[in-house]
């Protein structure tokens, strides 16, 4: 099932943060969710991101789901802070 924004919407994936840096120390527990996810789908009226675009978002401001085992959030296009 694919997730089809409307409007002004952004539906991203939600990524894990890391659990080990590159040269191999372990990280504990993330305290806080990332507020960073890769897009993948964006909405009709959407002109900043597309799809692919790894974006910083505001985290109070989405929609979460759980879909195929993998954790979407939908966003509107000005709760977007930035890209990477």
């Amino acid at each position: 099932m694919t997730l089809k924004p409307l409007k002004d919407r952004v539906v991203a994936v939600v990524e894990k943060p890391l659990e080990k840096t590159k040269s191999g120390i372990l990280l504990g527990e993330a305290k806080e969710k990332p507020a960073y996810a890769v897009v993948e789908s964006v909405g009709p009226e959407v002109s900043g991101v597309k799809k692919g675009d790894k974006i910083v978002y505001k985290e109070y401001s989405t929609t979460e789901i759980k879909m195929d085992k993998k954790n979407y959030i939908i966003l509107r296009e000005e709760d977007v802070l930035a890209t990477l």
